[in-house]
């Protein structure tokens, strides 16, 4: 019986060998051809993942689901009900600074007191005339604000009751990519298509690798997808086939595959596109996330992204010939007496979005986007392009102290010391204190535990302080964009402006393309 326990023993070590350097080979093999073993498990042995792993939701297809176990969801009060309303808006702005990539001071193409349609050119800029900035409403214009050294920071039209818009003569779709791109530049959709590296406006002179569409959001109290596409279908799947004449790569949508979510039908049943599923916390709506599990940007690619506001336009603007971009909007956050989706137009006025609406016992801090990655904005500002939400929350001028040693009230920190985990589906009322002051920049491996990114984020960080240009786009800065970090933002013990540091290391790597 020992010597048969031995042959045994052996046998088992002998088998235990092979098995390992078989799969040592395969992934050295997997390597040599360029395959990325953290997505696709090529190994012998299946993954803990694999083995305990939630079941995929019948209408996802498993081969091009991805579930991503970083990250966070924040669940905050004053998320908007289901019911939507038209806004009374009465004033509408555009500004320049949505659009980054321009000058400070483009060419303004008309003159206070003139009138304009709904699709008429307001600006341009001067290092690329062909692409112009157009007017999203007919009415009066009133009011061009400037700013600093005389920069142009709104353009203030006075809404007509009756909107009237330019009819543009629309190309087919068997027209040149070409002649296609100069309509768009011509129309005022263009500046909606932003370009990876760097999220800036595309460049009409360059055809992007792919293009990618998210089509659910994650952020905190972002409104679903389901809203924005009722009754859009023909306008979506028109915007779709115009986009794959732009490119001779493929269009990605990136679906919500989280259980109980399942996308629109418009989504499911979208021809000319690739179709992938996400599950996972927030950042797994964002499309620099979904990038970088699809098709990762290499080397000297680039790859054009837009949001499902602006596909809506484009599809109506080629099945119509008008510029309209009416859109849904969400009016949140604990400072709002009833969160509401309301019906408007892109640059809607601030204040006409939120009378009546604010609570005004409390100082308020008004967002325009969620609270992570939005801009903190006025009541006399205009909600623009890059934007479908506004957020109100309480402001936070006081000092706590103590308040890491007393966690007297709830909040949403990653800290160990609040128990959020006894209380998963709490939503918290909030303000802008950060609990702290800035602390020394120490490395503490919080931000890859939010970031589903294959990147070192805190070492980046460390090189673009430094203008550490090759480095920097080793880590992988091509990828990223402000809302990526925000997460880590929030997270970061050191209480460092992650996305303001991050948009610097991109003009830094812009100036040296």
């Amino acid at each position: 019986m020992l010597i048969a326990a031995l042959i045994i023993i052996v046998v088992l070590l002998v088998l235990a060998s092979v098995f390992s350097i078989s799969d040592n080979l395969i992934q050295i093999e997997a390597q040599k051809q360029g395959i990325d073993t953290s997505k696709k498990n090529l190994s012998i042995y299946p993954k803990l993942s694999e083995l305990f792993a939630k079941p995929t939701p019948p209408y996802v297809d498993k081969s091009r689901f991805h579930r991503l176990t970083k990250g966070r969801d924040i669940l905050l009060s004053g998320m908007p009900g289901t019911t939507i309303v038209d806004a009374e808006v009465s004033r509408f702005g555009v500004k320049p600074t949505d659009f980054r990539g321009i000058a400070p001071i483009p060419k303004v193409e008309v003159e206070e007191g003139s009138e304009v349609l709904a699709g008429d050119a307001l600006f341009f800029d001067k290092s690329n005339p062909n692409i112009k900035y157009v007017s999203p409403v007919s009415g009066e214009l009133v009011e061009i604000r400037r700013g600093a050294k005389r920069s142009i920071s709104h353009l203030v039209i006075l809404a007509d009751r009756e909107q009237q818009y330019k009819k543009f003569d629309v190309p087919s779709l068997h027209s040149s990519r070409e002649e296609i791109s100069s309509f768009l530049q011509a129309s005022g959709v263009w500046p909606m298509i932003l370009q990876r590296p760097f999220d800036v406006i595309a460049d009409p002179e360059n055809s992007p690798e792919n293009i990618f569409i998210s089509c659910f959001d994650t952020a905190p109290l972002a409104i679903g997808s389901q809203f924005i596409l009722n009754e859009r279908s023909e306008d979506f799947q028109m915007a779709i086939d115009v986009l794959n004449k732009l490119t001779d790569g493929k269009v990605y949508l990136g679906l919500d595959g989280r259980e109980g979510n399942q996308p629109h039908d418009v989504l499911l049943k979208a021809k000319g596109v690739e179709k992938h599923w996400f599950a996972g916390q927030h950042p797994a709506g964002n499309v620099g996330v979904q990038i970088h599990h699809i098709a990762p940007i290499r080397g000297n690619a680039t790859v054009w992204t837009l949001k499902i506001e602006d596909l809506l336009v484009i599809g109506k603007l080629f099945r119509v010939g008008i510029f309209d971009t009416t859109r849904i909007i969400g009016i949140t956050g604990g400072q709002i007496i009833e969160p509401i989706l309301v019906r408007t137009k892109a640059g809607a006025s601030v204040s006409d979005l939120l009378k009546g609406r604010l609570n005004d016992d409390v100082e308020s801090r008004i967002i325009l986007g969620n609270v992570l990655s939005g801009e903190t904005s006025g009541e006399d500002d205009f909600l623009g392009v890059k934007y479908n939400m506004i957020t109100a929350i309480k402001e936070g001028d006081y000092y706590e102290l103590f308040g890491w040693l007393l966690p007297i009230k709830p909040r949403p920190s990653f800290s160990g010391t609040f128990p959020n985990f006894l209380f998963k589906n709490h939503r918290f009322e909030v303000d802008t204190n950060t609990h702290g002051e800035l602390r020394a920049f120490v490395m503490t491996g919080q931000y890859e535990k939010v970031l589903p990114m294959d990147i070192y984020p805190q070492h980046l960080m460390k090189a673009i302080m430094i203008g550490d240009i090759e480095r920097m786009e080793a880590l992988g800065i091509n990828e990223l964009s402000e809302e990526d970090v925000a997460l880590a933002e929030f997270s970061c013990t050191s209480k460092m402006p992650l996305q303001s540091i991050l948009r610097d290391g991109l003009e830094m790597m812009r100036e040296q393309a």
